[in-house]
């Protein structure tokens, strides 16, 4: 996998670099306003890159958000959106919630974006979609694709462990995701990307050659998954939308994301939660052949051979130190129950939930569920 090329390809300037050095990108600003977007836990990091564009000669504003996680919702857009109207570029410092407002304020301003990342936890650094909130609602909207992904691998590496464990449950979910899709292919007719779908297979086995470095807390397991995890946003890239990267997983995921918000408590990392969903989704499928047949099973049963199992999944997040149940999460026991019935609803895709949720079979396994992973 040739990330450099890639890269180009999709006129990305994904760029190592330590302390603030980032030629290539300070070369691309030069004479421009830069917009920093900071919260509470990224706004030190941030210090680094701001000495190199004031030394770059850039003028540089802030839009900070006072709490440790923001939630990318209309507020948080809107503020974005109004502070970066005097500036000519905008750049996040930060991971998953930064980087999407971010994309999303300079798509509705018509500027270049870019993300100074700070730790490998989930994919959406070079993808063309953000997904928000709004009206209290997990939905997705087109961006832009990021101008720049700058990356200083001491920072990354120094990430909270379970952010870590985030990214790779976001890639690990991609098992199911292009299952969902080859299988929603093969019994509803929706087309199925094969450019698209081999880039990420190609984002699935670096992640699996980065599991062992990064259980170790190896540097270099670090820079497999982030190559791993902007390959991934390149294959969304290539399909126009979320398809290959999101699946029953992802709408379990924002189920829950939904749930937290109207209770008002702290919402969980994106990859922990779907790494959750991987779990579940992994036991629907290894199990399938065992439920009653429906119509193009002997399609579908073929598909589940290539998935890896449940407890390997398991162990993988739980070694990188990711809760592997939901009651590990601040998550009632009923809400957890519905998800299994309802979070199909969320996206109009079918999916190992919408099978299961449509031809009959969730009732008989809800209680199955619950005993395994809540």
């Amino acid at each position: 996998m040739e990330i450099e090329g890639l890269s180009k390809k999709f006129g990305v300037n994904a760029e190592r670099g330590e302390g603030g050095n980032f030629p290539e990108f300070l070369r691309r600003v030069r004479g421009k306003k830069v917009l920093l977007i900071t919260d509470a836990h990224t706004m030190p990091i941030s210090e680094p890159i701001k000495c190199a564009l004031v030394g770059n000669g850039n003028p540089v504003t802030h839009c900070h958000f006072e709490e440790e996680e923001p939630v990318a919702d209309e507020k948080t857009v809107e503020r974005a959106r109004r502070t970066g109207e005097e500036a000519d570029y905008l750049l996040a410092v930060g991971a998953g919630t930064l980087n999407d407002v971010a994309k999303y304020a300079g798509f509705l301003l018509k500027k270049p974006s870019g993300i100074y990342a700070t730790a490998p936890s989930m994919d959406g650094f070079t993808s063309g979609v953000t997904p928000l909130i709004e009206n209290g609602f997990k939905i997705t909207r087109p961006a832009q694709v990021a101008s720049d992904v700058l990356m200083d691998f001491s920072v990354l590496s120094a990430a909270p462990r379970v952010m870590i464990g985030a990214g790779v449950g976001d890639v690990l979910a991609k098992h199911c995701c292009l299952t969902d899709w080859k299988m929603a292919s093969l019994l509803t007719g929706e087309a199925y990307g094969e450019e698209a779908a081999a880039l990420m297979y190609e984002a699935l086995h670096a992640c699996d050659e980065s599991v062992p470095e990064l259980i170790r807390g190896s540097k270099s397991g670090v820079e497999k998954l982030m190559n791993a995890l902007l390959v991934s946003g390149y294959a969304m890239v290539i399909a126009g939308n979320s398809r290959p990267a999101s699946g029953a997983e992802h709408h379990m995921s924002h189920f829950l994301e939904m749930d937290f918000l109207r209770r008002g408590k702290r919402i969980p990392l994106h990859g922990v939660k779907v790494g959750l969903g991987t779990e579940v989704s992994l036991h629907l499928y290894h199990t399938l052949p065992s439920r009653p047949a429906f119509s193009g099973c002997e399609k579908v049963y073929p598909l589940i051979k290539a998935l890896p199992t449940v407890d390997s999944v398991k162990n993988t997040l739980h070694a990188l130190g990711c809760p592997t149940r939901f009651s590990e999460l601040d998550i009632p026991k009923d809400t957890v129950a519905e998800m299994f019935r309802s979070a199909y609803k969320i996206r109009d895709r079918f999916t190992i939930l919408t099978l299961y949720c449509t031809y009959g079979f969730m009732e008989d396994t809800v209680d199955e569920l619950m005993d395994l992973f809540y």
